[in-house]
């Protein structure tokens, strides 16, 4: 079944505008094309931002930028009068200039990003937002870079990758998890043959939210997050699982996502919970929430690996990303973190992770410890940003991007295409048109 068939075959003989491209025997236009493509890639001396969205994590990475070298906040855009307010006396208080600020109106950050004076453009919005606002930039002639996942939709998806190819602009999303210690090590295990070949991986987001305020507010009012599971039942939270499985496999510069197929459970976690907390018969206790408790998504890549993804949010349960890759030499897996190899005992005994540490820990972590201390989910968070922001300096690309971003996010669209057709498999769109089989898998960069 093949819901989701590429509707762009007809531009895949023409698409020529796409990172990594070869120089030789081009056309003129594509020489142009090339050409601007290079000017993406000009390095930034100060890099100048537009941050959309300054609640809870949108102040947190506006702090992180704050701290980084080579960055200047210009403008802040947000739908509360007060929050604008506070994004600009910390821009103050880290001894810059007073930003400009845009509210309330929802739209306020396409004013933002007509400016001429900005470099990027960061959204940390909710998620209906993050394309409109990342296009916009783009479209303005800025980079655009977002909080996860970058799209909801199919649609979104190819919108955000065709806008980043036709005005040549960055897109990033930001993807944390792929910076956490452990997932870097792992990655330079990966690179070094550690492992073996991959065959396998594991991803999730387990994580316990019935009393998250992106649900409802302090009165019950239903908040956005909480209007998805109303209506949306699938793998809605991919990318902080898959992102860092996929890096390891490859994903985009090697091997590709082929097709799916995902499940979910019934929805009982939110009734029981707003049940005790309102009362059996209030609103939040009675209506009927699309989104199963549980999730479960199979992924077959071209190359035959698979990836299984989870998500469950709505019942009591400690939090996971379970973060596995196995290879035909041994298996490494999260929470607790531990490895196993064909070395030790044939693969039977896990032991400490920590013991490989001094050999795999990736150079960046090795670099930078000290500063990463303490700055977002145990570091990650100033590494994503600090390489975000290294990238734009030097004009190298980034380590994740527009493709990344699509082929990630899209697991939860096409899992809720397979949901609603009684687990059939579903296609994954190839956003690289093809151009997965020749480029370049991520390196081990160094600091």
């Amino acid at each position: 079944m093949n819901d989701t068939v590429d509707r762009r075959d007809a531009m895949k003989l023409g698409a020529t505008v796409g990172a990594g491209l070869a120089l030789g025997g081009m056309s003129e236009p594509a020489q142009a094309a090339s050409k601007k493509n290079q000017q993406r890639l000009t390095p930034i001396p100060r890099v100048r931002i537009g941050v959309v969205g300054i609640g809870g994590r949108g102040a947190s990475l506006l702090r992180l930028l704050l701290d980084q070298e080579h960055v200047e906040v210009r403008a802040v855009c947000d739908l509360l009068e007060d929050r604008v307010r506070l994004a600009q006396e910390a821009t103050v208080k880290a001894g810059q200039a007073k930003p400009d600020g845009y509210f309330p109106d929802e739209r306020d950050f396409e004013r933002l990003c007509e400016r001429d004076d900005l470099d990027m453009v960061l959204t940390a919005t909710p998620w209906r937002w993050h394309v409109p606002v990342c296009v916009s930039a783009m479209k303005s002639g800025h980079h655009a870079v977002t909080e996860v996942p970058a799209a909801v939709t199919i649609d979104e998806c190819w919108e955000m990758v065709e806008t980043a190819e036709k005005y040549h602009r960055h897109c990033v999303m930001l993807e944390n998890c792929c910076y956490g210690r452990t997932e870097m090590m792992v990655l330079n295990m990966v690179r070094q043959g550690f492992l073996g070949e991959l065959i396998h991986g594991e991803a999730g987001y387990m994580h316990e939210l019935r009393e998250d305020r992106e649900l409802i507010s302090p009165d019950g009012d239903v908040r956005w997050r909480l209007e998805n599971m109303i209506r949306r039942d699938g793998n809605l939270y991919p990318t902080h699982g898959l992102g860092p499985v996929a890096q390891c496999m490859n994903i985009n510069r090697g091997d590709q996502f082929d097709y799916l197929v995902s499940m979910s459970s019934i929805s009982r976690g939110l009734n029981i919970h707003y049940g005790n907390r309102f009362g059996k018969d209030h609103p939040l206790a009675t209506r009927k929430y699309a989104l199963g408790d549980v999730n479960t998504t199979m992924i077959r890549t071209k190359q035959g690996r698979t990836i299984t993804v989870g998500h469950g949010t709505q019942l009591p349960r400690p939090y996971s990303r379970i973060n596995m890759v196995q290879g035909t030499k041994g298996i490494v897996r999260g929470y607790p973190d531990r490895i196993a190899l064909e070395t030790n005992a044939h693969g039977h005994k896990w032991e400490s992770i920590d013991n490989y540490l001094e050999k795999f820990d990736h150079p960046l972590w090795r670099k930078l410890t000290r500063e990463a201390q303490g700055k977002g989910h145990g570091g990650m968070d100033f590494m994503e940003i600090y390489r975000l922001i290294e990238c734009l300096h030097t004009g190298t690309e980034p380590d994740m991007d527009v493709y990344d971003a699509a082929a990630w996010s899209v697991i939860s669209h096409v899992s809720e295409k397979s949901v609603s057709h009684r687990s059939k498999p579903v296609d994954v769109p190839d956003f690289t048109r093809g151009r997965w089989k020749t480029n370049q898998p991520l390196g081990i960069i160094g600091a």
